[in-house]
């Protein structure tokens, strides 16, 4: 019955060759924001913001030790690890299994496999909204649900 689909590869999901210029070793502890111009693997820990440009084609990947305590705004990003912060990926986000989020997550598409724990909401975005890691839009979305569920706000 699935055989049909099981040779369908998406391109949304392909796995794409990345070259990783930076990488935060497991036992590296990095206190400030990061401001990207290439792709960053993260096995420690990070307090502070990870950011990059919207015309730059920044990965963000947070290995499964890697822990970041902020904001991360990229045009991927895939989390093994923890993230305590609002997420944003103007093309992709990626939770792995054991991966853990408390934040909101504003995504242009995304894969989110079994096991994967995340506190906070799932907000799509179109390729024209604009990069905004602020707590309006989640406000919004909720008073949008609270409606059509019947409830008053």
């Amino acid at each position: 019955m699935f055989s049909k689909f099981a040779n369908n590869k998406s391109t949304t999901f392909k796995s794409l060759p990345e070259k990783f210029e930076t990488i935060i070793g497991k036992n590296t502890v990095i206190t400030g924001n990061l401001m990207l111009l290439e792709s960053i693997r993260i096995d420690g820990k990070v307090v502070g913001n990870v950011t990059s440009a919207k015309e730059e084609l920044v990965t963000v990947v947070i290995g499964e030790s890697g822990d970041v305590q902020g904001d991360i705004l990229a045009h991927r990003v895939v989390i093994a690890g923890k993230v305590a912060g609002n997420l944003h990926a103007h093309d992709r986000i990626e939770l792995h299994t054991d991966s853990v989020v408390q934040g909101d997550i504003k995504y242009g598409s995304i894969a989110i496999e079994h096991g994967a724990k995340v506190m906070g909401l799932l907000l799509h975005v179109s390729e024209s909204s604009k990069p905004n890691l602020g707590d309006s839009d989640a406000q919004n979305a909720i008073r949008k649900a609270q409606y059509v569920a019947g409830g008053s706000n």
